[in-house]
């Protein structure tokens, strides 16, 4: 079985054959049919991402019929198989649908953890979301400490500014409010603070009973 290389060239197909038979590699991707394989994972990488987790889990943890996915494989079209750090999913009638052990087509909102501006998460894999249709895209860079937030908007992507309080509020799930100040000083009491605020609106009612009704 050959290795599976950062650069390979293949189909979808021959990716997920060399990958399942390589368990020690614990994340790979195939974006436009071409394979990267990050390196070992940081601690700075690991701790953004925990806080990531604990924020969208919050919010999932009350707001009925979705989908929360930490590192799940997700199959986008015949050439993109992706392994984003964490994304959120309407569960019925929404993006999305189960494909055998793994997620077909282009979840709600997806967020990645990128050590710079310059790494893939800003390029080649923000062209393949935005053409798949991911309708929020986030990307937390942690050697600018910055939060970058797109919002599709008639198949571009659209870079959505914080309000005068420094909230970026989710269009897509309503009452996802995210404090990028509190988030990267490790304030998280504030930063779920914030969220709570978001979950106590009207918005977030009004989501809540549409998603039941759906």
């Amino acid at each position: 079985m050959p290795l599976l290389h950062n650069g390979d060239h293949l189909t979808l197909a021959e990716f997920e054959r060399r990958y399942s038979a390589q368990p020690h590699i614990k994340k790979a991707e195939l974006i436009e049919g071409v394979v990267y394989v990050p390196s070992p994972v940081s601690l700075e990488h690991s701790r953004r991402h925990a806080n990531v987790m604990l924020w969208l889990g919050t919010y999932h943890a009350v707001t009925p019929g979705l989908r929360l996915l930490d590192n799940a494989t997700i199959k986008l079209d015949a050439e993109n198989e992706v392994q984003p750090d964490a994304a959120l999913c309407v569960a019925e009638g929404g993006q999305t649908s189960a494909a055998g052990a793994y997620l077909q087509g282009a979840p709600e909102l997806v967020v990645e953890i990128a050590s710079s501006s310059a790494a893939y998460d800003l390029h080649e894999k923000l062209r393949v979301y935005r053409r798949t249709g991911v309708r929020e895209y986030v990307v937390l860079l942690t050697l600018e400490r910055e939060t970058v937030w797109f919002r599709l908007d008639e198949g571009q992507y659209e870079r959505i500014a914080p309000d005068e309080d420094g909230i970026i509020q989710s269009a897509v799930f309503p009452g996802l409010d995210f404090d990028s100040a509190k988030f990267w000083d490790d304030d998280l009491p504030g930063l779920l603070a914030v969220l709570g605020a978001g979950l106590a609106s009207e918005a977030h009612a009004t989501f809540i009973s549409t998603l039941r009704a759906d």
